[in-house]
């Protein structure tokens, strides 16, 4: 109703709001791009997936901060800078086994949620708004040194084992796999992780990357934006995809039983979680190479 008792609904036009965000610009990035009628996407100037097929983790993850791959002395200093970055401090590592027992339920990501805040807080991270672009750089990377750590101890304590400290000698593939398990992995096994993290580094404006881009316009700390994009990661339309689609590969148990399991689905109208996005109208290339 308008102040003078009038209705206002006739002449107000139909707002047409687009679901999920589809189609709204929000910023330009030239972190990467996905043009899903080509089933095509990129980090920087280069192929996604094959910087996947041909490089190390640690020169994407150079890449995407720096914006050219590193040669060969900028990628060495790179990978010892960051595996250095990989211990947590002491008060993180005496908190995880309360947050494991306490988020034994909900799984790694939501004690990750708890343990990035408690390092952010026990680094002093302070507000990006404060701070100078070389900070903010040195904040989430020494952030982002430490998740791997993280995870992997709030899984062995769920599982009632103790946790593997990092080996800086290890790539991160590896020394993720070493933390994980305990044992030195299989190069081959390693390598295959690692393509696999490359393959997932960036995906245009996800929801995740979405999610700590609008924490970060407040100007909080790169903590803050980083719990809340795992909070949205954490979802299961999101990072949280994968675990149901391995869920459903272990409900159909073998090749023999696929088509009946999946026709019984679909005459009944349930969803069913695979690796692919709907962005593509071709083949998720991620897929194309995974299958690899």
């Amino acid at each position: 109703m308008s102040l003078n008792g009038t209705s206002a609904t006739a002449a107000t036009p139909a707002i047409d709001v687009p679901r999920g965000l589809a189609g709204v610009v929000v910023t330009d990035t030239a972190l990467g791009d996905v043009r899903g009628r080509e089933g095509f996407y990129h980090y920087r100037q280069y192929s996604a997936v094959e910087l996947a097929r041909t490089r190390s983790f640690e020169d994407v993850w150079y890449l995407m901060i720096h914006g050219e791959l590193p040669r060969r002395a900028e990628s060495e200093a790179f990978a010892r800078r960051t595996a250095e970055l990989r211990r947590l401090p002491d008060e993180v590592r005496a908190a995880l086994p309360g947050v494991a027992r306490a988020g034994a339920v909900s799984g790694p990501l939501a004690g990750l949620r708890t343990a990035l805040s408690l390092f952010g807080a026990s680094q002093g991270f302070r507000p990006v708004y404060d701070i100078d672009a070389e900070r903010r750089r040195e904040d989430t990377l020494a952030a982002a040194a430490v998740v791997p750590t993280m995870l992997t101890a709030l899984h062995r304590l769920g599982e009632g084992l103790e946790p593997v400290e990092p080996r800086e000698d290890l790539s991160y593939a590896a020394n993720y796999l070493y933390m994980l398990t305990g044992s030195e992995p299989d190069p081959s096994r390693a390598r295959a992780v690692e393509q696999y993290l490359i393959s997932t580094i960036d995906h245009g404006f996800n929801a995740s990357t979405f999610t700590a881009r609008v924490i970060a316009s407040t100007g909080a700390d790169a903590a803050a934006c980083l719990v809340g994009a795992v909070g949205a990661l954490s979802g299961p339309l999101h990072g949280g995809a994968p675990s149901r689609a391995l869920d459903t590969l272990d409900a159909i148990g073998t090749p023999d039983r696929i088509d009946p399991w999946i026709r019984e689905r679909v005459l009944a109208g349930d969803r069913i979680m695979g690796f692919g996005h709907p962005v593509y109208r071709t083949e998720d290339p991620r897929s194309r190479m995974l299958r690899g």
